[in-house]
């Protein structure tokens, strides 16, 4: 009698298993949850009518033959069991089915199995070992955590993680290690990151999550790493100088503004403009620095004056015979017009008269502009491009011409609106083959230089590892250069831009992508960075690397927004192969964020300045720097030279200069032509390197070098260009030249703005 009353209490708890199961379906009993992820790896829509038959229905339907009901509500699906799922007594399925209080539907974490055919949960499923891609090698299920993960490049991949895609990404981006978490989660990063982590081997039954991309595969498992190593030829070699080959940091004069935009004139001095209010209240916005007084702190910095706040502006070099130097746009108001014009007089040591000028009422753009760039175009006009209508406002989507045209030009581009406000401060420049190459946020295009309509579109710009929407240009902000071109200038241009960062306070991007525009069918090539930079700045130097200084190593753009200093300078070689470019320099106490600035020298060392970071740890940086590339601590003396042409035509030959080469060597001699650079939030606007064809004879102490001039005015727009004698690796002091005068006065610039109250140089040719 006891018997009976048990068994009838038994039943109202765990009513009987349904007998209108399925053909062939059978109840096989209660299972936990697997060790390592689920047991039934597909899981179908939870809801409040689920019952026994409603799920195997479900599994049918969706061709599985295990079908498992949790947690009164849950539905799942498989062909086998996961994971250690292992069988309990049936009393611990207590929960009754959402849609039918007589059935059971397993409990929490725990598993009602149905199935038809054999039931088994011996896994014959491993982490991939074999047919990897390229020459990766398994290494084993590694121990994880959370907040310190062994490898730092995470990427989610909810639907297609798998070795193959992991490792994949990994190369492609440069990593040599790799590895895939939870299913789902691939991560990319080196090898000594895993062992600072203090991972260790963990057993391989400890990596049992099927990956979401492969399912006949594992891909690791609850914070542990299914992980593989590159063992092939290195994906990418940084190169490590020692001594004077590393360069060197040197303080150069303490400053009396923030810079916010530096430009070298071709009185070689260098005027520094700074935002208004940043600095001490009786600054006066601009000054120019003479090199000449660098040990008389006095005599060295001429104040110079603005009218309106040139705050996130544009600067160029126009190509008049003056070198006037060009401000277009600012911050708010009547400064997001503002065009502003300097002409740079005096000399070394002789201090100069002139200031900058302008009159709002006279000249102005024509729309508002915060955050543009500005370009000088092949016919000798400056195009501007871009920005916002004030700041932090809505965009500013189009350019327009200077000198205006009659009536006024603007171009609406709906590409600038459609990616506002990750565009500002697009890179633009001039392709040898004729249109204008720009990059914006992640994309990147060719425009024509008449009607500025799309020639053609490229493939996005990659971002990093765990981000294709990492973008290059402000807020997000990278930097971005030409690379150097060579006689007879038939190569299609190439064009690199490193760094950048992702929306948030995002791991900067750590590396450099480089695309020849031109070509039919362009592509990006990926080349990782020994470090991340965003807020970077890139130098051109005279033998044709390029200096990449300043910046952070996480967040982005903006005051207060950016963290981790990056100190340590790098010098890219574009000589050398693809993934062997990067040579580690030395680096600097001073920390170089948002505002700074890269600028080349006539003397071919780089000056560095700015830093407004406003983030209550780093200080407002007035104090100047110079790096010193190897060349400048070589102990070589010198190259120096004479040059009594300073105004050029396209293709002109027989340009003689007299030059003192030190080894003897001329057969060993080199010129390069860099253009006026004017430097700002990673935009070296203007910045374009060329060799020029070269040969000397006679003494090696008053050498006859002949050159040629470049052929025309997409391979060298029209301007100003500093002229480096190398010998060898050894740069001396420069001379300044202007190519395409002719280009330039045709565009009227010498004559603009026709204003009393404005200086102008006139047209025709430089003044000796």
């Amino acid at each position: 009698m006891a018997y009976l009353i048990l068994q009838a209490a038994a039943s109202l708890f765990f009513p009987q298993i349904p007998t209108n199961l399925p053909d062939g379906w059978k109840y096989s009993g209660c299972y936990t949850e697997g060790k390592n992820g689920r047991a039934l790896t597909y899981q179908q829509a939870d809801g409040g009518a689920n019952t026994v038959e409603s799920c195997i229905h479900a599994c049918i339907a969706a061709g599985y033959p295990v079908a498992g009901m949790e947690y009164s509500s849950q539905c799942f699906c498989d062909r086998i069991l996961h994971g250690g799922a292992a069988r309990i007594d049936d009393s611990k399925c207590n929960m009754p089915c959402a849609g039918n209080a007589n059935e059971m539907c397993g409990s929490q974490n725990i598993l009602s199995i149905y199935n038809t055919g054999e039931l088994t949960n011996v896994e014959q499923i491993t982490s991939q070992t074999t047919d990897l891609p390229g020459n990766w090698e398994y290494q084993g299920c590694y121990t994880d955590s959370i907040g310190k993960h062994g490898l730092i490049w995470q990427s989610i991949l909810p639907n297609n993680n798998s070795a193959t895609t992991c490792l994949n990404l990994c190369a492609e981006y440069g990593y040599s290690a790799a590895g895939m978490e939870y299913s789902m989660e691939g991560y990319c990063g080196d090898d000594s990151n895993l062992i600072a982590s203090g991972s260790t081997k963990a057993p391989e039954s400890d990596c049992r999550a099927r990956c979401s991309g492969d399912p006949s595969h594992n891909c690791g498992g609850g914070l542990r790493l299914s992980y593989y190593k590159w063992t092939g030829t290195p994906l990418n070699v940084w190169h490590t100088p020692n001594g004077p080959d590393k360069g060197s940091y040197e303080f150069l004069i303490g400053g009396v503004v923030i810079p916010l935009i530096t430009t070298t004139g071709i009185n070689n001095k260098v005027v520094f403009m700074e935002k208004s209010g940043t600095g001490p209240p009786n600054t006066t916005g601009t000054y120019e620095l003479d090199l000449a007084f660098i040990n008389d702190f006095s005599k060295a910095w001429r104040p110079l004056h603005v009218k309106t706040d040139i705050f996130c502006s544009a600067a160029v070099t126009l190509p008049d015979k003056a070198g006037r130097q060009l401000n277009v746009g600012g911050w708010a108001g009547i400064s997001t017009h503002g065009v502003r014009l300097y002409w740079p007089d005096g000399s070394p040591g002789v201090p100069g008269v002139n200031d900058w000028q302008e009159n709002s009422n006279e000249i102005a753009l024509l729309a508002q502009r915060w955050y543009p760039s500005a370009m000088v175009m092949a016919n000798g006009s400056v195009l501007v491009i871009g920005g916002e209508i004030g700041s932090n406002a809505l965009p500013s989507p189009s350019c327009e011409i200077l000198p205006r045209p009659p009536g006024g030009y603007l171009k609406y581009l709906e590409w600038l609106e459609r990616t506002d406000p990750n565009n500002l401060y697009p890179f633009l420049s001039i392709l040898p083959s004729g249109g204008i190459f720009v990059m914006y946020y992640n994309e990147a295009r060719i425009i024509d230089e008449v009607t500025f309509d799309t020639i053609k579109t490229l493939p996005n710009i990659p971002g990093s590892v765990n981000n294709p929407l990492s973008g290059r240009t402000y807020p997000l902000e990278g930097t971005a250069v030409l690379m150097p071109q060579h006689p007879p200038y038939s190569d299609p241009l190439t064009v690199l831009v490193c760094g950048g960062s992702a929306n948030g306070n995002a791991m900067a991007v750590d590396n450099c992508v480089s695309t020849q525009p031109e070509l039919p069918d362009p592509k990006w090539v990926i080349e990782r960075m020994p470090s991340q930079r965003v807020m970077s700045c890139i130098c051109a130097l005279p033998d044709g690397t390029y200096l990449i200084i300043n910046g952070a190593k996480h967040g982005v753009a903006g005051f207060a927004l950016a963290r981790d200093p990056n100190k340590v300078a790098v010098l890219y070689d574009p000589t050398l192969p693809v993934n062997q470019r990067f040579s580690i320099m030395a680096d600097t106490p001073v920390a170089r964020l948002y505002h700074s600035e890269a600028l080349l020298l006539p003397d071919g060392r780089v000056l560095i300045s700015g830093s407004d970071p406003e983030d209550g740890i780093h200080p407002q940086e007035y104090r100047v720097e110079v790096f010193n590339p190897p060349y400048a601590l070589s102990g070589a003396t010198p190259p120096s030279f004479t040059i009594s042409k300073r105004d050029w035509n396209y293709n002109e030959g027989n340009i003689a200069i007299i030059a003192n080469i030190p080894s003897g060597n001329l057969g060993g001699v080199r010129v390069s032509m860099m253009s006026a650079v004017s430097s700002t939030h990673g935009n070296s606007m203007g910045q374009r390197t060329l060799f020029l064809p070269v040969t000397c004879s006679g003494p090696a102490g008053s050498a006859t070098c002949v050159l040629t001039a470049p052929p025309t005015a997409h391979v060298a727009p029209p301007g100003w260009y500093q002229i480096f004698v190398l010998d060898g690796k050894r740069p001396g002091h420069s001379n300044w030249i202007r190519i395409g005068g002719s280009i330039a006065d045709s565009a009227g610039l010498g004559n603009w703005p026709a204003f009393p109250d404005f200086k102008t140089p006139g047209l025709g040719p430089v003044d000796l």
